[in-house]
């Protein structure tokens, strides 16, 4: 059974990743220790050619050399190459990833395959229970391995989230719209839109600690510093909503279609006929009306001010 973990990044944004446990783990091991022992069974053949026909030292020194590249390895190769998965994780949708969220590497692949060898599951595993238990006892299913590499296993075939809308204050439209979003790196806007998802599961202090670390960061970017009286969760909005409405702009370009010129008699050409838009009805040109005789004057009247609002800016829910 699956849960959600606790996965916080350094920005302290939590983490919506579903952690694997030992039914699923153990489907993926199984399809791996069976590839395993099928390339161990060719070695082994290969190599008893080698005893009957030459040395019987060397034969079992190269015997060993393999069952260490096979079972140390094979996890320790394909999951610093695939960033994770060995060949069973990928048949199930797995991948290890540090405890932070991060990709792993190589020190990370091989303190888990060392310690897959001599602790979890051969040497002095007894032949899997060290990681059964361990797992079973582990809130996320880690086994020691993981303890030791600081990783964690998730499944990577979710549902899809539902994105999180990000929606113009109005009152910082008009401003956003002068601004020069092309140096804003996309990590930055990724973190900031995660940000914004995820301020109503922070305390105060610490989403507006965060809000105005991540406010800086973009007005440094962009050169453009948050507006004085502008909270930081609305300075990220704004730019956060102009540069979606930007980038749709660009994936919807208006285009036109003029019709071609009809002749009606010799030297005589129909006068232009109003541009469609392509997929829009055909708006015709309107006919100029006659002139109206100007109404009096009425009193004039002073224009009633209107209240000013208490909090322009009301924190999102």
């Amino acid at each position: 059974m699956e849960q959600e973990s606790d996965l916080v990044t350094g920005e302290a944004v939590v983490l919506d990743v579903r952690a694997a446990k030992l039914a699923s783990r153990g489907l993926a091991m199984m399809i791996d220790v069976a590839l395993q022992l099928i390339t161990l069974i060719i070695a082994m053949l290969v190599l008893s050619q080698v005893a009957v026909f030459g040395d019987e030292a060397l034969a079992l020194t190269l015997f060993l050399v393999t069952l260490v590249l096979i079972m140390v390895g094979y996890p320790v190769i394909f999951e610093t190459l695939s960033r994770g998965r060995s060949l069973g994780k990928m048949a199930l949708g797995l991948r290890v990833v540090r405890t932070d969220g991060g990709p792993v590497r190589f020190r990370h692949a091989l303190v888990r395959g060392l310690a897959g060898f001599f602790i979890d599951f051969w040497a002095l595993g007894l032949l899997g229970v060290v990681a059964v238990v361990t797992s079973l006892l582990s809130p996320d299913g880690r086994r020691v391995g993981d303890y030791l590499a600081g990783t964690l296993v998730i499944r990577e075939r979710m549902p899809a989230s539902r994105t999180p809308y990000v929606g113009m204050p109005p009152q910082l439209a008009y401003w956003a719209s002068q601004l020069d979003l092309t140096r804003l790196p996309n990590d930055l806007a990724l973190a900031v839109r995660q940000y914004l998802s995820r301020t109503s599961e922070l305390r105060p202090e610490a989403a507006e600690a965060l809000g105005y670390g991540l406010a800086q960061q973009v007005a440094g970017a962009i050169g453009a510093p948050v507006p004085p009286g502008v909270p930081s969760w609305a300075y990220l909005s704004a730019v956060l909503a102009e540069r979606r409405r930007r980038d749709q702009a660009k994936l919807q370009p208006a285009v036109q279609y003029a019709p071609p010129v009809t002749r009606t008699a010799p030297g005589q050409y129909a006068p232009p006929q109003p541009v469609q838009s392509y997929g829009q009805p055909v708006q015709p040109y309107p006919q100029a009306a006659a002139p109206t005789q100007a109404a009096a004057p009425g009193p004039v009247t002073q224009p009633e001010t209107p209240p000013e609002p208490e909090n322009p800016f009301a924190p999102p829910g």
